[in-house]
Protein backbone atom coordinates (compact mmCIF):
# COMPACT_ATOMS: atom_id res chain seq x y z
CA UNK A 1 0.00 0.00 0.00
CA UNK A 2 1.19 3.49 -0.88
CA UNK A 3 0.13 6.64 0.96
CA UNK A 4 -0.83 8.89 -1.95
CA UNK A 5 -1.49 12.61 -1.58
CA UNK A 6 -3.29 14.44 -4.39
CA UNK A 7 -2.65 18.16 -4.88
CA UNK A 8 -4.46 20.15 -7.54
CA UNK A 9 -2.53 22.76 -9.50
CA UNK A 10 -5.11 24.69 -11.54
CA UNK A 11 -2.59 26.67 -13.56
CA UNK A 12 -3.29 27.70 -17.15
CA UNK A 13 -1.13 30.82 -17.37
CA UNK A 14 1.89 28.95 -18.71
CA UNK A 15 0.06 27.65 -21.79
CA UNK A 16 -1.05 29.40 -24.94
CA UNK A 17 -4.77 28.83 -24.45
CA UNK A 18 -7.24 28.64 -21.62
CA UNK A 19 -8.83 25.53 -20.10
CA UNK A 20 -6.16 23.72 -18.07
CA UNK A 21 -7.49 25.43 -14.96
CA UNK A 22 -10.25 22.79 -15.04
CA UNK A 23 -7.79 19.87 -15.11
CA UNK A 24 -7.73 19.03 -11.38
CA UNK A 25 -11.54 18.98 -11.21
CA UNK A 26 -11.67 16.70 -14.24
CA UNK A 27 -9.34 14.17 -12.60
CA UNK A 28 -11.50 14.17 -9.51
CA UNK A 29 -14.69 13.79 -11.55
CA UNK A 30 -13.12 10.91 -13.49
CA UNK A 31 -12.60 9.08 -10.19
CA UNK A 32 -8.83 9.17 -9.74
CA UNK A 33 -8.94 8.94 -5.93
CA UNK A 34 -11.53 6.16 -5.99
CA UNK A 35 -9.57 4.18 -8.57
CA UNK A 36 -6.36 4.35 -6.55
CA UNK A 37 -8.19 3.48 -3.33
CA UNK A 38 -9.71 0.43 -5.03
CA UNK A 39 -6.16 -0.82 -5.61
CA UNK A 40 -5.54 -0.80 -1.87
CA UNK A 41 -3.76 2.54 -1.54
CA UNK A 42 -4.49 5.18 1.05
CA UNK A 43 -5.47 8.38 -0.76
CA UNK A 44 -5.65 11.86 0.72
CA UNK A 45 -6.91 14.76 -1.40
CA UNK A 46 -5.25 17.97 -0.24
CA UNK A 47 -7.45 20.13 -2.45
CA UNK A 48 -5.94 22.73 -4.75
CA UNK A 49 -2.81 24.77 -4.19
CA UNK A 50 -3.19 28.54 -4.24
CA UNK A 51 -1.03 30.86 -6.32
CA UNK A 52 1.29 33.24 -4.47
CA UNK A 53 0.90 36.92 -5.26
CA UNK A 54 3.92 38.13 -7.20
CA UNK A 55 4.60 41.64 -8.48
CA UNK A 56 6.14 42.30 -11.86
CA UNK A 57 9.52 40.63 -12.39
CA UNK A 58 12.46 42.25 -14.09
CA UNK A 59 13.48 40.61 -17.35
CA UNK A 60 14.77 41.65 -20.72
CA UNK A 61 12.51 39.04 -22.33
CA UNK A 62 9.29 40.99 -22.57
CA UNK A 63 7.61 38.30 -24.70
CA UNK A 64 7.27 35.97 -21.71
CA UNK A 65 3.54 35.64 -21.15
CA UNK A 66 1.90 36.11 -17.74
CA UNK A 67 5.26 35.87 -16.00
CA UNK A 68 4.18 37.09 -12.52
CA UNK A 69 1.28 34.61 -12.44
CA UNK A 70 3.48 31.70 -13.48
CA UNK A 71 6.06 32.72 -10.90
CA UNK A 72 3.34 32.77 -8.25
CA UNK A 73 2.38 29.20 -9.10
CA UNK A 74 6.00 28.09 -9.21
CA UNK A 75 6.70 29.48 -5.73
CA UNK A 76 3.59 27.93 -4.24
CA UNK A 77 4.13 24.51 -5.81
CA UNK A 78 7.85 24.52 -5.00
CA UNK A 79 6.98 25.01 -1.35
CA UNK A 80 4.30 22.30 -1.41
CA UNK A 81 6.54 19.83 -3.26
CA UNK A 82 9.46 20.42 -0.93
CA UNK A 83 7.24 19.77 2.10
CA UNK A 84 5.60 16.67 0.60
CA UNK A 85 8.97 15.25 -0.45
CA UNK A 86 10.05 15.26 3.19
CA UNK A 87 7.05 13.12 4.20
CA UNK A 88 6.45 9.41 3.77
CA UNK A 89 3.92 9.98 1.00
CA UNK A 90 3.80 9.84 -2.78
CA UNK A 91 2.40 13.11 -4.14
CA UNK A 92 0.47 13.34 -7.39
CA UNK A 93 0.16 16.86 -8.79
CA UNK A 94 -3.00 17.34 -10.84
CA UNK A 95 -2.55 19.94 -13.55
CA UNK A 96 -2.81 22.32 -14.97
CA UNK A 97 -0.25 23.19 -17.65
CA UNK A 98 3.36 21.99 -17.62
CA UNK A 99 4.69 25.21 -16.13
CA UNK A 100 3.63 23.68 -12.81
CA UNK A 101 6.76 21.51 -12.99
CA UNK A 102 8.87 24.60 -12.42
CA UNK A 103 7.63 24.29 -8.86
CA UNK A 104 7.12 20.55 -8.39
CA UNK A 105 10.39 19.37 -9.90
CA UNK A 106 12.53 22.04 -8.24
CA UNK A 107 10.87 21.34 -4.90
CA UNK A 108 11.65 17.65 -5.13
CA UNK A 109 15.21 18.31 -6.31
CA UNK A 110 15.78 20.61 -3.32
CA UNK A 111 14.46 18.01 -0.88
CA UNK A 112 16.48 15.22 -2.52
CA UNK A 113 19.66 17.27 -2.19
CA UNK A 114 19.06 17.67 1.55
CA UNK A 115 18.41 13.94 1.84
CA UNK A 116 21.67 13.21 0.02
CA UNK A 117 19.96 11.29 -2.77
CA UNK A 118 19.99 12.05 -6.50
CA UNK A 119 16.74 13.16 -8.11
CA UNK A 120 15.82 11.65 -11.47
CA UNK A 121 13.05 12.80 -13.81
CA UNK A 122 11.20 10.84 -16.48
CA UNK A 123 9.62 13.32 -18.91
CA UNK A 124 6.83 11.77 -21.02
CA UNK A 125 5.95 14.49 -23.49
CA UNK A 126 5.76 15.41 -27.17
CA UNK A 127 7.93 18.41 -26.27
CA UNK A 128 11.25 18.55 -24.46
CA UNK A 129 10.26 21.78 -22.62
CA UNK A 130 13.94 22.74 -22.71
CA UNK A 131 13.50 26.30 -23.93
CA UNK A 132 15.04 29.24 -22.15
CA UNK A 133 13.52 32.74 -22.51
CA UNK A 134 15.93 33.63 -25.30
CA UNK A 135 15.08 30.53 -27.36
CA UNK A 136 11.31 30.47 -26.96
CA UNK A 137 9.49 31.68 -30.08
CA UNK A 138 6.11 31.87 -28.32
CA UNK A 139 6.91 33.13 -24.83
CA UNK A 140 4.68 30.41 -23.36
CA UNK A 141 6.42 29.35 -20.16
CA UNK A 142 5.04 25.78 -20.17
CA UNK A 143 7.77 25.08 -22.73
CA UNK A 144 10.58 25.88 -20.25
CA UNK A 145 10.31 23.85 -17.01
CA UNK A 146 13.08 21.31 -17.65
CA UNK A 147 15.58 24.00 -18.66
CA UNK A 148 14.62 26.01 -15.59
CA UNK A 149 14.97 23.05 -13.23
CA UNK A 150 18.38 22.23 -14.75
CA UNK A 151 19.60 25.72 -13.94
CA UNK A 152 20.05 27.04 -17.47
CA UNK A 153 20.72 30.76 -17.67
CA UNK A 154 18.43 33.60 -18.69
CA UNK A 155 15.46 33.07 -16.39
CA UNK A 156 14.08 35.88 -14.24
CA UNK A 157 13.65 35.45 -10.50
CA UNK A 158 10.81 32.93 -10.81
CA UNK A 159 11.19 31.28 -7.38
CA UNK A 160 11.95 34.52 -5.57
CA UNK A 161 15.31 33.06 -4.59
CA UNK A 162 18.20 31.27 -6.26
CA UNK A 163 17.49 27.72 -7.39
CA UNK A 164 18.22 25.67 -4.23
CA UNK A 165 19.72 22.79 -6.21
CA UNK A 166 19.79 22.26 -9.98
CA UNK A 167 18.49 19.09 -11.56
CA UNK A 168 21.38 17.23 -13.18
CA UNK A 169 20.54 16.96 -16.88
CA UNK A 170 22.17 13.51 -16.98
CA UNK A 171 19.40 12.39 -14.60
CA UNK A 172 16.66 13.32 -17.07
CA UNK A 173 15.11 10.90 -19.56
CA UNK A 174 12.64 12.20 -22.15
CA UNK A 175 10.50 9.78 -24.12
CA UNK A 176 8.01 10.52 -26.90
CA UNK A 177 9.50 13.70 -28.37
CA UNK A 178 8.15 14.86 -31.71
CA UNK A 179 8.04 18.67 -31.54
CA UNK A 180 11.18 20.57 -30.51
CA UNK A 181 12.06 24.15 -31.46
CA UNK A 182 15.32 24.81 -33.31
CA UNK A 183 17.30 26.62 -30.62
CA UNK A 184 15.72 24.37 -28.00
CA UNK A 185 17.10 21.34 -29.85
CA UNK A 186 20.59 22.81 -29.72
CA UNK A 187 20.30 23.34 -25.97
CA UNK A 188 19.02 19.81 -25.48
CA UNK A 189 21.76 18.24 -27.56
CA UNK A 190 24.39 20.20 -25.64
CA UNK A 191 23.08 18.73 -22.38
CA UNK A 192 23.54 15.23 -20.95
CA UNK A 193 19.80 14.45 -20.96
CA UNK A 194 18.56 11.25 -22.57
CA UNK A 195 16.10 12.30 -25.29
CA UNK A 196 14.15 9.70 -27.28
CA UNK A 197 11.77 10.70 -30.04
CA UNK A 198 8.97 8.59 -31.48
CA UNK A 199 11.32 7.17 -34.10
CA UNK A 200 13.40 5.67 -31.28
CA UNK A 201 10.24 4.02 -29.93
CA UNK A 202 9.41 2.74 -33.43
CA UNK A 203 12.88 1.28 -33.89
CA UNK A 204 13.63 -0.08 -30.42
CA UNK A 205 10.39 -0.32 -28.47
CA UNK A 206 9.56 1.10 -25.07
CA UNK A 207 11.37 -1.45 -22.91
CA UNK A 208 14.83 -1.01 -24.46
CA UNK A 209 14.64 2.74 -23.95
CA UNK A 210 13.21 2.80 -20.43
CA UNK A 211 14.90 -0.15 -18.70
CA UNK A 212 18.47 1.25 -18.78
CA UNK A 213 17.23 4.50 -17.25
CA UNK A 214 15.37 2.66 -14.50
CA UNK A 215 18.50 0.61 -13.84
CA UNK A 216 20.44 3.88 -13.53
CA UNK A 217 17.94 5.21 -10.97
CA UNK A 218 18.06 1.99 -8.96
CA UNK A 219 21.87 1.79 -9.00
CA UNK A 220 22.12 5.35 -7.67
CA UNK A 221 19.43 4.81 -4.99
CA UNK A 222 17.70 7.72 -6.65
CA UNK A 223 14.30 9.30 -6.30
CA UNK A 224 12.17 9.27 -9.46
CA UNK A 225 9.74 11.99 -10.45
CA UNK A 226 7.53 11.19 -13.45
CA UNK A 227 5.95 14.01 -15.44
CA UNK A 228 3.21 12.78 -17.78
CA UNK A 229 1.89 15.23 -20.35
CA UNK A 230 -1.37 14.41 -22.12
CA UNK A 231 0.26 15.18 -25.47
CA UNK A 232 2.66 12.28 -24.96
CA UNK A 233 -0.28 10.16 -26.15
CA UNK A 234 -1.67 10.01 -29.66
CA UNK A 235 -4.26 12.83 -29.90
CA UNK A 236 -6.80 10.56 -31.58
CA UNK A 237 -7.25 8.83 -28.20
CA UNK A 238 -6.34 11.77 -25.95
CA UNK A 239 -7.75 14.92 -27.58
CA UNK A 240 -7.96 17.15 -24.47
CA UNK A 241 -4.73 19.06 -24.94
CA UNK A 242 -3.98 22.43 -26.46
CA UNK A 243 -0.72 21.38 -28.14
CA UNK A 244 -1.72 18.29 -30.13
CA UNK A 245 1.04 16.68 -32.18
CA UNK A 246 0.12 13.64 -34.31
CA UNK A 247 2.06 10.42 -33.98
CA UNK A 248 2.13 10.01 -30.21
CA UNK A 249 2.32 6.95 -28.02
CA UNK A 250 -0.38 4.35 -28.49
CA UNK A 251 -2.72 3.16 -25.75
CA UNK A 252 -0.59 0.06 -25.16
CA UNK A 253 2.76 1.89 -25.30
CA UNK A 254 1.57 4.35 -22.66
CA UNK A 255 0.25 1.57 -20.43
CA UNK A 256 3.45 -0.44 -20.94
CA UNK A 257 5.49 2.44 -19.53
CA UNK A 258 3.19 2.73 -16.53
CA UNK A 259 3.35 -1.02 -15.88
CA UNK A 260 7.15 -0.97 -16.09
CA UNK A 261 7.27 1.94 -13.65
CA UNK A 262 5.07 0.04 -11.23
CA UNK A 263 7.23 -3.07 -11.51
CA UNK A 264 10.35 -0.99 -10.81
CA UNK A 265 8.99 0.34 -7.50
CA UNK A 266 11.06 3.50 -8.05
CA UNK A 267 8.49 6.25 -8.58
CA UNK A 268 8.34 8.75 -5.71
CA UNK A 269 6.24 11.57 -7.23
CA UNK A 270 4.09 12.24 -10.29
CA UNK A 271 2.84 15.15 -12.40
CA UNK A 272 -0.29 14.77 -14.53
CA UNK A 273 -0.29 17.80 -16.80
CA UNK A 274 -1.83 19.67 -19.73
CA UNK A 275 -5.32 18.17 -19.40
CA UNK A 276 -7.69 20.72 -20.94
CA UNK A 277 -11.25 19.45 -20.32
CA UNK A 278 -12.63 22.21 -22.56
CA UNK A 279 -11.15 20.29 -25.50
CA UNK A 280 -12.14 16.80 -24.34
CA UNK A 281 -14.74 14.44 -25.76
CA UNK A 282 -17.12 13.55 -22.89
CA UNK A 283 -14.29 13.06 -20.43
CA UNK A 284 -12.45 10.57 -22.63
CA UNK A 285 -8.96 11.92 -22.00
CA UNK A 286 -9.46 12.36 -18.26
CA UNK A 287 -10.58 8.72 -17.97
CA UNK A 288 -7.58 7.57 -20.00
CA UNK A 289 -5.19 9.48 -17.75
CA UNK A 290 -6.85 7.91 -14.70
CA UNK A 291 -6.41 4.49 -16.32
CA UNK A 292 -2.73 5.16 -16.92
CA UNK A 293 -2.25 6.30 -13.34
CA UNK A 294 -3.98 3.14 -12.13
CA UNK A 295 -1.52 1.06 -14.18
CA UNK A 296 1.38 2.88 -12.54
CA UNK A 297 -0.04 2.00 -9.14
CA UNK A 298 -0.57 -1.66 -9.76
CA UNK A 299 -3.58 -2.37 -11.91
CA UNK A 300 -2.76 -5.22 -14.27
CA UNK A 301 -4.11 -5.93 -17.74
CA UNK A 302 -6.12 -8.81 -16.29
CA UNK A 303 -7.72 -6.42 -13.79
CA UNK A 304 -9.14 -4.12 -16.46
CA UNK A 305 -12.88 -3.78 -16.64
CA UNK A 306 -14.59 -4.06 -19.98
CA UNK A 307 -15.70 -0.59 -20.96
CA UNK A 308 -16.44 1.55 -23.97
CA UNK A 309 -14.61 4.76 -24.80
Amino acid sequence: MTNIHLLGAPIEEGAGRRGCIMGPAAYRTAGLAEELASLGHEVVDLGDAQRDEVDALETEYTHLKLLPQVAGWARSLHRHAYDLAKQDVLPIYLGGDHALSMGTVTGHVAAAAELGRPQFVLWLDAHSDFNVPASSPSGNIHGMPVAFACGLEGFPDILGKPLPAPLESRNVCMIGLRSVDGMERDLLQASDALAYDMRAIDEHGIAKLLLPFLDQVAAADGLLHVSLDVDFIEPDIAPAVGTTVPGGATFREAHHIMEMLHDSGLVTSLDLVELNPFLDDRGRTARLMVDLTASLFGRRVLDRRTQSY
